[in-house]
């Protein structure tokens, strides 16, 4: 059974639409952190499972609209919903489409949050890291060690040509990347309470 690709609303549709919608956002809780979607509930990509049923609940009240950065997580998320018959759209290019187009991002108050950086800058940050440790330890150690430089260049080849990303999926299991307990069950109790 093929799942249907998710709805995918552009900005201006969401905008007009956001009373209606509940807003799930699967960035990390940093990302999160630095600006989401008004009313945006933060549930990241790997927990989407753990709060299947609080969002299956919510899309049979109303439509559920997911966002990330871009929108390559939230149309991951969409398909996993999508697989267990939960229907969602997705909003077109993201958070980062929603800013560029002068709508307002919300930010938790300074106590509610961990500081950090997006995804996508820490991603560049390790690539660039491990690129020049490559040649770094190739040039002083052994020559071998410019192979860590060939597979980061490897690593991104493959992540353009398959819209994923493997760094971020790591760098998502890192303990500033992940939500604390206590809110993503404050999370999912505010969802089931839409």
């Amino acid at each position: 059974m093929t799942s249907p690709l998710p709805v995918v609303l552009g900005t201006a549709q969401a905008r007009t639409r956001l009373d209606e919608l509940t807003v799930i956002d699967v960035r990390t809780p940093a990302e999160y952190a630095l600006g989401h979607l008004p009313g945006a509930l933060n549930i990241p990509l790997d927990h989407v499972r753990r709060a299947l049923p609080e969002i299956r609940h919510a899309a049979e009240r109303g439509d559920v609209l997911v966002v990330c950065a871009s929108g390559a997580r939230s149309e991951n998320a969409c398909k996993v919903l999508a697989d267990q018959g939960i229907t969602t759209a997705t909003l077109a290019g993201g958070t980062s489409a929603w800013a560029a187009d002068g709508h307002e991002l919300r930010t938790p108050a300074a106590c509610d949050t961990r500081s950090g950086w997006s995804m996508e800058r820490q991603v560049r940050f390790t690539a660039g890291l491990l690129v020049l440790v490559g040649l770094a330890l190739g040039l002083l150690v052994h020559p071998a060690f410019q192979l860590i430089s060939a597979g980061v260049a490897g690593g991104l080849v493959l992540s353009a040509l398959t819209h994923t990303c493997g760094m971020a999926a790591v760098l998502g299991k890192l303990p500033h990347n992940r939500p604390r307990p206590a809110d993503l069950d404050a999370t999912l109790a505010a969802l089931r309470a839409r």
